[in-house]
């Protein structure tokens, strides 16, 4: 089991830029494909982004490509999401998640094992 920890979310300008820090502990995440999840009021769970063991594989979610990177530094068991080109769209509760399974089983939100308790972030127009 491992427990995790959001921060860095706040208050941004459309166009703006963030970067969301998840910290682990309990446990290294080297063994955890790790991944973010968001949700909007009124919207269900969406996944934005997952990073391998590794961190040579990873998946985005359509919406955030091109615009959000996620990374990881197993060493510090420390996962991060930069988050460039802000939109009011992007405006949720972003949650870290940790999964012994692969990227691809995370992405739909199967086989994940901790959860973060979130972070609001909001891009204002």
């Amino acid at each position: 089991q491992v427990q995790l920890v959001e921060s860095g979310g706040g208050l941004v300008q459309a166009g703006g830029s963030l970067r969301l820090s998840c910290a682990a502990s309990g446990r290294t995440i080297s063994s955890y494909a790790m991944g973010w999840f968001r949700q909007a009021p009124g919207k269900e769970r969406e996944f934005v982004a997952a990073i391998s063991w590794s961190g040579v594989n990873g998946l985005q979610g359509d919406s955030v490509k091109g615009r959000f990177t996620i990374s990881r530094d197993n060493a510090k068991n420390m996962v991060y999401l930069q988050m460039n080109s802000l939109k009011p769209e992007d405006t949720a509760v972003y949650y870290c998640a940790a999964s012994p399974s692969t990227i691809a089983v995370l992405a739909k939100a199967g086989g994940v094992s901790s959860w973060g308790q979130g972070t609001q972030v909001t891009v204002s127009s």
